[in-house]
């Protein structure tokens, strides 16, 4: 990504929503969760169901992004981190490129909201 596009990406608005308002659609299959933390994050537990598909990805190669993002079609894309700061940052991203994107905050409050924590599948 270049360094022009991440800055102006910092200048959009993304939605935000909390798990509780939006679990449910992910429960209907009507949005994808994805946890953008960074592999090493990942160890001591996801949000069941998520995907992993780091921000660095995103934000260079997209290796894992690139599919990921073609089978998105129409669902919503309901993103989480460890905080909620890089997962507002790649919803702006994604709102950006024309997908539809929230910030649901950071693994503590799906966990919070009841959601279950796993670990990840080697």
């Amino acid at each position: 990504m270049s360094l022009f596009r991440m800055f102006k990406t910092l200048f959009q608005s993304a939605p935000r929503a909390t798990p509780l308002e939006c679990a449910h659609r992910v429960r209907a299959g009507e949005a994808y969760l994805v946890d953008v933390r960074e592999p090493g994050e990942w160890a001591d537990g996801v949000a069941r169901s998520a995907r992993l598909l780091s921000l660095s990805d995103l934000t260079n190669g997209r290796a894992q992004w690139q599919p990921f993002l073609q089978e998105v079609g129409s669902r919503e894309i309901l993103l989480y981190c460890a905080s909620g700061a890089r997962s507002g940052m790649a919803a702006k991203i994604l709102v950006g490129e024309g997908f539809r994107a929230t910030n649901t905050g950071g693994l503590g409050d799906w966990a919070a909201a009841g959601w279950p924590i796993v670990k990840p599948k080697k």
